[in-house]
């Protein structure tokens, strides 16, 4: 039987800010066995990475504990015998014991051994936890050599044969890059390898994979459980995402304002849920057998008001306006980046990047269509070519203003202002999208005034509507972005977007950056503004379980080309190519008896077209259309074969 590794008893943590003490972590208890894997789970602010911050005592300096101790046993892992009884005042009794972290010196000496030796972290976002000016070798090296007594030459060894165990494709040529040159799974995984480079005991993994690709999310899941069982650690994963949970946890521990609500196994946590704010949580998470017209449930509803100015600006549409076709055709686009001509010294033409190759669809008034695939699929560079932020090399755009077709690339000065104001763009950062030093008021404003839309009255009261209409208080306009939530801005850009009476929403990634209540809080939001208003949506996110959700026809999208188009039942009921298949195999749910199946999401095989099996492959020889299975369901094949031998 494992041994007790760590044991937090009572923890309680407090910053100290200008306007008083905030209690963060509240006496918290819970412990971790050698080998095993507890999760740390609750929302954002819920204090999880307050504790794990406790554990390495990284504390910001405005925190400080202030109760409790954190007990570690360096023994443990080994199963040697455990005394807990003789602390001394240092922190460790003097037979090699329990050490309480809790009264350790941060920057001591026994403190910076245990920190990257026996207890390592992964952060959330590994692009700004990297260094930019160092090479991927030196940094894993320097872990080694901060805890070693290692040369030079055996520290780059030592990272080059972690750099293969976290499965690099080129090891040997990853210690010469910089973080900017991989993508965000490999730089997740150089923060791995880093981290687990000393070998510790207990790896805290802090949300590691929120900033990823569903597909990307399975591996580096996968790769966290093998090198558990590898290397014999144990693991502290911390997330809001259920579904991580349920696949990778053995106990969790559940927070919410600093006090942990529940803890147990996690058979019994997902089998029977007892406390009201866990229940609340599993109803939040969009799930694929979800009933007919069921909504989400989210922790904190929110109450959408006002909407008669937007209704009154309502342009109605003819009875003849549809039969003149979909609200936007797109037909045969192609965008190829990075292209150049032959230059001085010898340079040869480059052929660029290929991010949209081909690309047709149509969304018809009142519809929500979903866009999925991975990042680096080419769906954010359509989207910004549907709003005419970006020029396709080839293809058409035709938008259906009220009856007149409209071709959206040929527009310009007045006219293309003119189509700015029906179709309108939804950002995935809800901070990065928002200019810190402009008040709310300003920020929703501005559209307006950029359009000439009203004297200053009335677009102070198109403003306060537009708050209420996304369920924010009207007396926090004159408040700034950094004071807000994630969920709070993510409404405040819909607001912005919503300020024009747009005909058309182009919403990229809108809920990727949320915890899973806030998440439920702006898809009820969208849906109910959606009928409301009139509105039709491109929906566009890797995670199908959210799309499943909201639309009613979904877009398959890999490496620049539309593979599998059907509505939304249909996928979900026969999904036919092996990109959607594997999309789908890659959503993890929350719930332990069905586990992620990573068979097909090994090295990226399944985002690899010419590694399709036939009739899907696509190479150089074989370039295959779209090809009808009936009832609007199209898969990308080989134009060849039948029907009925693609399905």
């Amino acid at each position: 039987m494992s041994r007790t590794l760590l044991r937090v008893e009572d923890l309680k943590v407090d910053f100290h800010v200008p306007g008083g003490v905030v209690s963060a972590v509240r006496g918290v208890s819970f412990r971790v066995k050698a080998g095993s894997t507890v999760a740390l789970v609750g929302e954002s602010g819920s204090g999880k990475s307050v504790a794990a911050q406790s554990i390495l005592r990284i504390l910001p300096r405005s925190a400080a504990i202030t109760g409790g101790r954190i007990l570690f046993d360096p023994q443990a892992a080994d199963g040697d015998p455990v005394n807990g009884d003789a602390i001394n005042g240092n922190g460790a009794n003097g037979n090699g014991g329990l050490i309480d972290i809790a009264g350790l010196k941060a920057d001591g000496t026994t403190m910076r051994a245990l920190r990257g030796g026996q207890i390592s972290i992964i952060f959330q976002e590994p692009m700004t936890s990297l260094s930019p000016l160092h090479t991927i070798g030196d940094q894993v090296g320097e872990a080694v050599q901060l805890h070693q007594r290692v040369t030079a030459k055996q520290a780059r060894a030592l990272a080059e044969d972690m750099l293969r165990r976290v499965r690099f494709p080129d090891p040997r040529r990853a210690l010469d890059t910089y973080p900017f040159e991989l993508s965000g799974g490999l730089r997740q995984r150089a923060m791995i390898a880093m981290a687990l480079v000393c070998r510790p005991a207990l790896l805290i993994a802090d949300e590691p994979t929120t900033a990823l690709d569903v597909t990307i999310q399975a591996q580096i899941l996968k790769l966290i459980k093998d090198l558990q069982a590898d290397l014999g650690m144990a693991v502290l994963l911390i997330t809001h995402d259920l579904g991580v949970v349920a696949n990778l946890a053995e106990e969790v521990v559940v927070m919410h304002r600093g006090r942990v609500m529940e803890s147990g196994t996690r058979e019994d946590i997902f089998a029977d849920p007892r406390h009201p704010y866990l229940k609340a949580l599993l109803n939040a998470v969009p799930r694929f057998d979800m009933a007919p017209g069921e909504r989400l449930v989210p922790i904190r509803s929110i109450t959408s008001t006002g909407g008669s100015l937007l209704e009154k600006d309502h342009q109605p549409w003819s009875p003849t306006a549809d039969e003149a076709g979909p609200l936007l055709a797109v037909d045969g686009i192609c965008k190829r980046y990075g292209a150049r001509k032959a230059g001085w010294f010898g340079a040869k033409a480059g052929a660029g990047t290929l991010a949209v190759d081909d690309v047709s669809f149509s969304i018809k008034r009142g519809e929500c269509v979903g866009l999925v695939g991975e990042s680096g699929c080419g769906k954010t560079t359509l989207s910004k070519i549907l709003m005419r932020a970006l020029t396709p090399d080839h293809g058409t755009v035709r938008f259906n203003d009220h009856g007149r077709i409209v071709d959206v690339l040929g527009l310009e000065g007045d006219a293309l202002t003119a189509f700015r104001r029906k179709v309108q763009f939804v950002f995935q950062d809800p901070y990065g999208s928002l200019n810190p030093r402009m008040p709310v008021f300003d920020i929703i404003a501005e559209p307006l005034v950029i359009h000439g839309i009203g004297d200053e009255a009335e677009r102070k009261a198109r403003v306060k509507e537009l708050m209420g209409l996304v369920g924010l208080d009207v007396r926090h306009l004159r408040r700034y972005p950094h004071s807000f939530s994630g969920g709070q801005r993510q409404r405040i850009g819909i607001a912005r977007a919503l300020a024009l009476r747009p005909e058309l929403l182009l919403l990229d990634e809108p809920v990727s950056a949320l915890d899973v209540s806030i998440q439920a809080q702006v898809l009820n939001l969208l849906k109910d503004l959606k009928e409301r208003l009139g509105l039709t949506y491109l929906f566009v996110s890797h995670n199908l379980a959210v799309v499943d959700y909201m639309a009613d026809r979904i877009l398959v999208m890999c490496r620049g080309r539309i593979v599998e188009s059907a509505p939304r039942e249909a996928l979900f009921r026969n999904p036919v190519h092996p990109y959607t298949r594997a999309l789908l195999a890659a959503v993890p749910e929350p719930d332990p008896s069905r586990p992620l199946s990573l068979t097909d999401l090994e090295e990226g095989r399944a985002s690899d077209p010419a590694r399709w099996p036939a009739p899907f492959t696509i190479d150089e020889a074989h370039q295959p259309h779209l090809v009808d299975l009936g009832n609007g369901h199209c898969v990308r094949a080989e134009a060849s074969v039948r029907v009925k031998e693609v399905a």
